[in-house]
């Protein structure tokens, strides 16, 4: 076997993850300047990120992205765009790692000596990667002599020996992540101090109980809040009022359906093909040779046939053609292919095989176990059990039940429907190799094949084209927001609003795939009409023309007063709704009273808590009040205490009982708090560093 196919048999999966693999795992434990303005704004528009002070070009991202792409394509897996989406994030995390963390690992002298590598690729404890890639899965064991046989093997096939370094890259990477982790955890140290603290926060649980008075008790027109209060609160809260970028858009679509013609051109292709369908010798080869869907091969119980078709499928005349006839957006003649007799459900078990190194050898195996099934020596079930690769019915016996024709692949069904109950066979289908034993059958009905002749109404080139030039005269006739409504109004078309589109997002309501519209809209400035790379002002989108606007622009940063106003107003109206209960308590001289009585007093509901302490995260007929919580804790038994600012309301409560904890090992304590302290100390590092290196990522601008 070559190295490659190897790696593709070994890896395929494991290519799939092992980038987010050692992510986790950290988490866990040009264009040249100088010749002009015009260079530069180019360069500048290549820019896609920058990275502790260092900017990402678009060029060297996707090199990074197609090299990675590669080495999933060689392990056998299908990139597709949800694939893409993966690998480009996995790229974007990998750089920002590398521009963090490099610098970090110089300065701290942390690296992977070659005989390090060597050790944790040859050695007695390889890598977590190694022991995926070689472990013998029939054993379940790591298989030493795969590993040496293959890597002398990369010598000789290139294609192997760079998907075999991209894995050595990985493996360096996560040994310099783990001595990294290591370094900054192994640095945390719990004092005795801080232990003892610890353990008085959680020394004791109350019963308390509690009234409050809500702030909606309070009417919000009753309070005035001035313009400088405003801008007072905004200056010393702005932190809280950072914001991501994002669009407003406005647009209409212009769908790109068939014409009339279209139908009437499609029936008459269709129409033509009967006599020539009705002459064919082998039916089926022409329906997959002519159609548009395939032969699929399937006997169907007159039932099961499509009204349109019963009365001639049951007439049973195999030399006439019917049709054409409309289905489901396309146009169709049939004809009879076959009538038997065959049972109407069949009840079957199976063992399915699909590892080995061929077909052949696949096939063998089966072979071998059908001796054994038919010797006597041992049964069906337990090898099913044992050798299925089916996991949903392997710890079944293999049983799959009853079914009907057209519910397995052609290869299954026609086995089980065709054979005679008791009978054991294998068939290969595109799963791998099949021994099937037919339990049951039900009685024998008459079944028919039909075979269609379809084409899909679609629409012409001439009727895209009419369509396009409708959406491009509304574009040019209505080119400003204004015209843009009126246009909308006056042809009786259908708008549609996207509010807070961010420049990732990929969707938008009632279109398919508009990535390309989004990143257009990041390109236009507030109330212009959005243009694509072509400065046209119409997209194609799927089955849609597209014409749209930009009716609002929040750009990233701090939000202007002005547009968190309310915001603000609303906070200020709780803090002093919050100030005039407060001043109701004192006034009431509540600390002076027992809280039975202050409830009397004030017409509120007494509110009994239990077993709560420090660590508690909800009062039972409170909810999240970390404030009374924390009050609660703190009081002392017997005394009426507060007022206490919560976020519903402002509380007044009375410990009712203290239960003391029994005393705690202050080392366990320790100990605990240092393992805490550990394993969040690798991550939040990084994200200070990360938070630290000033990150911009515009990828929006080209994905």
């Amino acid at each position: 076997m070559s190295a490659i196919q190897f790696l593709r048999e070994k890896a395929g999966a494991l290519v799939a993850f092992v980038i987010g693999f050692s992510l986790l795992l950290f988490v866990i434990s040009d264009l040249a300047g100088g010749r002009g303005n015009q260079s530069r704004k180019v360069k500048k528009y290549y820019e896609i990120g920058e990275i502790a002070g260092e900017t990402v070009s678009y060029q060297d991202f996707e090199t990074r992205v197609q090299s990675l792409v590669e080495v999933y394509k060689l392990s056998g897996l299908t990139v597709d765009e949800t694939m893409y989406t993966t690998i480009r994030e996995n790229i974007w995390e990998q750089m920002v790692r590398e521009k963090i963390l490099d610098n970090q690992y110089e300065d701290l002298g942390i690296g992977v000596s070659v005989d390090e590598l060597d050790d944790l690729v040859l050695g007695d404890n390889p890598h977590a990667i190694v022991l995926q890639l070689f472990t013998d899965q029939s054993t379940g064991l790591f298989n030493k002599s795969y590993l040496v046989n293959f890597l002398k093997q990369i010598e000789l096939d290139e294609s192997a020996r760079t998907y075999w370094l991209f894995f050595e890259d990985e493996i360096v990477n996560d040994r310099s992540n783990t001595k990294y982790n290591n370094l900054v955890s192994k640095g945390l140290y719990v004092t005795s101090k801080s232990a003892e603290f610890n353990n008085l926060l959680n020394e004791a649980t109350v019963d308390f109980s509690f009234i409050m008075k809500n702030y909606s008790s309070i009417a919000d027109s009753s309070i005035t809040i001035s313009n400088r209060e405003i801008e007072d609160y905004y200056s010393k809260n702005k932190d809280n009022y950072k914001r991501t970028a994002n669009r407003d858009i406005e647009y209409v679509s212009f769908d790109i359906v068939p014409s009339e013609e279209d139908s009437k051109e499609t029936e008459m292709w269709v129409a033509d093909n009967i006599d020539d369908f009705k002459a064919a010798t082998d039916p089926v080869q022409f329906i997959n040779v002519t159609a548009d869907t395939r032969y699929d091969g399937f006997f169907v119980n007159l039932e099961n046939v499509p009204s349109v078709l019963k009365e001639f499928v049951q007439s049973g005349d195999q030399s006439e053609v019917f049709g054409p006839y409309e289905d489901n957006g396309s146009f169709k003649i049939a004809r009879i292919i076959e009538i038997a007799n065959r049972p109407d459900s069949v009840q079957a078990r199976h063992i399915l095989l699909s590892s080995g190194t061929s077909i052949e050898a696949v096939q063998a195996i089966a072979d071998s176990l059908v001796g054994v099934i038919k010797s006597g020596n041992e049964s069906f079930e337990s090898i099913a059990i044992k050798y299925s690769e089916d996991s949903g019915s392997a710890q079944l016996g293999g049983d799959l039940g009853w079914f009907e024709e057209g519910m397995m692949v052609t290869a299954f069904n026609d086995a089980c429907f065709t054979g005679k109950k008791g009978d054991i066979v294998t068939v290969e289908s595109e799963y791998g190799v099949h021994i099937i034993e037919i339990l049951n059958q039900s009685k024998a009905v008459t079944k028919y094949k039909i075979g269609e002749v379809d084409r899909q109404v679609v629409a012409s080139s001439a009727t895209t084209q009419n369509i396009y030039s409708q959406a491009s005269l509304f574009a040019g006739n209505y080119n400003s927001y204004d015209k843009f409504n009126n246009g909308i109004a006056e042809l009786g078309l259908n708008k549609r609003v996207a509010t807070a589109v961010t420049p990732d997002q990929k969707t938008l309501p009632g279109l398919e795939s508009p990535r390309s519209l989004v990143i257009s809209l990041f390109n236009t400035e507030e109330g212009g009409i959005i243009l694509d790379d072509s400065q046209q002002a119409v997209f194609e989108l799927e089955d849609k023309y597209v014409v749209a606007f930009c009716t609002k622009i929040q750009e990233e940063g701090f939000a202007p007063v002005e547009d968190v106003n309310s915001d603000i107003r609303f906070a200020l109206i709780v803090e002093k709704k919050a100030e005039m209960i407060e001043k109701e308590f004192v006034v009431s001289d509540a600390k002076s009273k027992t809280i039975d009585a202050l409830a009397r007093e004030t017409g509120l509901t007494l509110v009994d808590a239990a077993q709560t302490n420090f660590s508690s995260y909800y009062v039972a007929g409170a909810g999240n009040e970390p404030a009374l919580i924390a009050a609660a804790s703190a009081s002392k038994e017997g005394v009426t205490s507060g007022p206490v600012k919560g976020n519903n309301g402002v509380f007044m409560l009375a410990v009712n009982s203290v239960v003391k904890t029994p005393a705690q090992d202050i080392e366990l304590i320790k100990q605990n708090l240092t393992y805490t302290y550990q394993m969040r100390g690798a991550y939040e590092a990084y994200e200070a560093l990360k938070d630290d290196a000033g990150i911009v990522d515009q990828r929006y601008k080209f994905y």
